[in-house]
């Protein structure tokens, strides 16, 4: 112990004497950072950006910032703003050997001095945004809940991404001290070390703001497209700016000239009588009009962001006609109209708030259902103050069921790198897809309640859709169930809550059959549901073939189980009220039914397991149900489908396949003369009737197929089943079981190895037999229908060899 306390002391000791070495009041000479401020530009240049698309999207975003100072300057100073329109624009001029172009982009914001140019444009990382934020948060009247996107100060830079030399021409707005600003340039290109300031040579061209002018590279030319420019901003600053955004365009128009040319006629000749009454002559006149046509250019403003930020709004004030007209504008979907929406906002708790307006499209995308099962999310737009981020999300960033969402997330502020381009909050994605997944359901949910007439609509789109949701998101299975709707023998939809609620006295179990790709009205005939509808059971009828899935999945709802109607254990709920007369009658049909049964098990063997007395058939002699460890045949199909006939070699799959009950109805007069035809087989000691036992035997093997395929399975062979049934027809008609058919055929012509002419291969046909309009020496026909040979008449004209022919543009 003392060893270990002088050992304790000792390191102290060394820890003091550490912190007194590192003491900052200790001499120190102190040093600035040094950076080579060339390369550090190239650097921001060349590698912040991985799109060099994106320097449209930054400029716009300055101009926008400096239009958004002046309106709050002007706020407090009455005197830099005269209420003139706000507005961004963008020309394009093309260079006269088509090699060469520039693009300018304009704005009559708050403009910057000389002084202001050096410092805002000249200085790496030096944001006028932030400090103009930073003195309006520092003023005592404070205006800063503008719509200001600028942060980093880099932005300015992503224009040598597209320019070899950039020019900025700018007037700063009218001030007390500055009545008569000048425009100043300020010049630099992508591979020089430094800039200029001066005064412009062009004089004062601009009334107050800021115009840039890229001279754009050989390989970027492209920006000088309308069509590019159009696309640049719909995708990132369509809805970033507060104020408009246009696009200088000249369109071609044709105008008319008219000349007139007057023939010399009589005109209307007036005279007078003794009574000076005016006579006059009427007389025509004649003139020849010629008009001519010429064409002009118009200059045009193409307003691009027309559209305004719908999500921004209040919902109460946005009509559905506005809500349907931006989604399709936003989304290009024009296919169909979106059937609901969802305009709400939200904080996160982390300070970070947003809104968010969320659509249901109209219809799935066209290869939801056949596409991969990986899922890229591209319909959910991320905005930052309403400047687009991304819609890359990621793969299975939401699941399957829900990919087909369309929304706007627009956050008010986000932890974004310097690009603009990544997301550096995970956590911000994650809290995103639980509220997107939230408000589908809840969106669902209501019409669900309020419009019932409207969610028939939604499940035709979307039913399956809910299904798919309930087996694969666990979070939200409990959610999207109830959204499931399922037709019944006794309702053509319902709910697993409503069909709970219709259950009987006693029911423990919610009754099913299913046969995916079958309708519902075959269905509702299966020889499984006839005993639960005849005592007023529901059973659901499971035409999907997800359905099948989805009770396997859930086994039980509201503590409720689900009971397959094609599988053994199938219980009323009442079994115990009379429990003892059961068991008398159960007793007495399998003494009475005792060697029918014995004597079925050795035909079916290897078909079925056992053959039993069956408490499920009201009408139908016999079926085939599967055992509890057994497949039904809609499982048994779907397996086979999914796993592409691989099971044949699977142990397992063979012995679940053979496990099948055949049940055979007591009360069927079928059963009962079959029986009676068993107990007068002859005895052991017996002469045995091999013709009588192979008709007997031929009929029990009818029987067994007839069930097999009345339960949905396949027949061992379905060849022999048809000769079975062909030669009990033929008996029944007191046809010969052995009389031959006729299977003479006319054969073919013997083999000919010439090649003949094409025109040998084309069948030629009868005008009358096949009911054409062919007539003789090969002219074109038109066959018609018989129903239509009376009511159309159809005329073809054979066009002269030189006749002038027009392809379609």
């Amino acid at each position: 112990m003392r060893l270990l306390s002088f050992l304790i002391a000792g390191i102290a000791l060394v820890s003091q004497v550490s912190a007194q070495d590192l003491n900052p009041e200790a001499s120190v000479e102190k040093h600035h950072y040094q950076s080579d401020i060339a390369r550090l530009r190239k650097i921001v240049i060349n590698s912040l950006y991985s799109h060099r698309d994106v320097f449209l999207r930054e400029l716009i975003s300055n101009a926008n910032d400096a239009l958004e100072k002046l309106r709050l300057t002007s706020l407090t100073n009455k005197d830099v703003w005269d209420g003139t329109p706000l507005n961004i624009t963008i020309r394009t001029v093309n260079g006269e050997d088509g090699t060469s172009g520039r693009l300018v982009i304009t704005d009559n914001g708050i403009g910057m001095t000389p002084e202001e140019m050096a410092r805002n444009l000249g200085t790496l990382a030096k944001s006028g945004t932030a400090e103009f934020l930073a003195q309006a948060e520092g003023s005592p009247e404070s205006t800063t809940n503008g719509h200001l996107i600028g942060a980093f100060g880099l932005g300015f830079y992503s224009s040598f991404l597209v320019a070899d030399q950039v020019y900025v021409a700018s007037v700063p707005a009218k001030t007390l001290e500055n009545p008569n600003p000048q425009q100043y340039t300020f010049s630099s290109s992508s591979d020089d070390n430094d800039f200029a300031t001066y005064p412009d040579p062009r004089g004062k061209t601009l009334e107050r703001g800021t115009e840039i002018t890229l001279v754009l590279k050989p390989d970027a030319l492209e920006y000088l497209e309308h069509h590019t420019v159009i696309e640049l901003i719909n995708k990132h600053s369509v809805f970033s700016s507060s104020f408009p955004i246009y696009l200088f365009q000249q369109r071609e128009e044709e105008v008319s000239e008219e000349s007139v040319t007057d023939i010399p006629v009589d005109n209307e000749r007036v005279t007078e009588n003794a009574e000076d009454e005016a006579v006059i002559e009427e007389v025509e006149e004649s003139q020849t009009k010629e008009t001519k046509k010429k064409t002009i250019l118009v200059d045009d403003w193409a307003h691009l962001n027309a559209q305004p930020p719908l999500w921004t709004r209040d919902s109460k004030n946005i009509t559905s006609i506005e809500y349907q007209l931006f989604y399709q504008a936003t989304f290009r979907d024009f296919k169909a109209q979106s059937l609901a929406w969802n305009h709400f906002s939200g904080d996160l708790g982390s300070g970070v708030s947003f809104r968010a307006l969320l659509y249901i499209p109209g219809k799935l995308p066209d290869d939801f259902w056949h596409g991969s099962q990986t899922t890229s999310t591209t319909g959910i737009r991320l905005m930052v103050k309403r400047t687009f981020i991304t819609s890359d999300l990621g793969e299975d960033y939401l699941p399957k069921w829900a990919s087909w969402v369309k929304a706007i997330i627009d956050a008010d502020d986000l932890p974004l790198n310097v690009s603009r381009e990544t997301l550096q909050n995970a956590s911000f994605l994650r809290q995103i897809k639980q509220a997107i997944l939230k408000r589908i359901i809840q969106t669902f949910t209501k019409i669900a309640e309020d419009e019932p007439d409207k969610f028939a609509e939604v499940q035709k789109v979307y039913g399956t859709v809910f299904k798919l949701g309930a087996v694969e998101d666990a979070k939200n299975s409990d959610k999207l169930v109830p959204l499931i709707r399922y037709a019944t023998n006794q309702r053509n939809s319902t709910s697993l809550d409503e069909y709970v609620e219709n259950k009987k006295a006693g029911q423990k179990q919610i009754f099913y059959v299913s046969d995916a790709g079958k309708s519902v009205s075959s269905l509702a005939k299966s020889v499984f549901v006839e005993k639960l509808h005849a005592r007023g059971y529901e059973v659901l009828l499971l035409t999907d073939p997800l359905d099948e899935v989805l009770l396997h999945h859930l086994r039980k709802w509201k503590g409720i189980p689900f009971q397959d109607a094609a599988k053994v254990g199938l219980l009323f709920g009442d079994e115990e009220i009379d429990l003892e007369e059961e068991r008398i009658r159960q007793a007495e049909n399998k003494e009475k039914f005792g060697p029918l049964l014995n004597w079925l098990k050795k035909q079916a063997e290897g078909i079925v397991r056992d053959v039993i007395i069956s408490d499920r058939l009201v009408t139908s002699p016999c079926a085939v149900v599967a055992d509890a460890g057994g497949y039904t045949a809609n499982v048994q199909r779907i397996m086979s489908a999914t796993n592409k006939g691989q099971q044949t070699n699977n142990a397992m799959f063979e012995f679940a396949r053979r496990q099948k009950v055949l049940e055979l109805n007591p009360r069927s007069p079928l059963i009962e003369g079959l029986l009676r035809r068993v107990e007068q087989l002859p005895g052991e000691d017996e002469e045995v009737d091999l013709e009588a036992e192979d008709e007997l035997k031929e009929v029990a093997s009818i029987l067994i197929d007839g069930a097999l395929v009345r339960s949905g399975f396949e027949v061992p062979d379905s060849d022999e089943f048809l000769v079975r049934v062909d030669r009990v027809l033929r008996r029944s008609l007191g046809v010969s079981e052995t009389a031959p058919t006729d299977t003479t055929v006319k054969p073919a012509p013997p083999v000919d190895p010439v090649i003949l002419d094409e025109s040998e291969y084309e069948p030629k046909l009868d005008p009358v037999v096949d009911g054409s309009l062919e007539q003789a020496d090969d002219k074109p026909s038109v066959i018609l229908p018989d129903a239509l040979k009376d009511k159309i008449q159809i005329d073809i004209e054979e066009l002269a060899d030189d006749f002038p022919i027009h392809d379609e543009l």
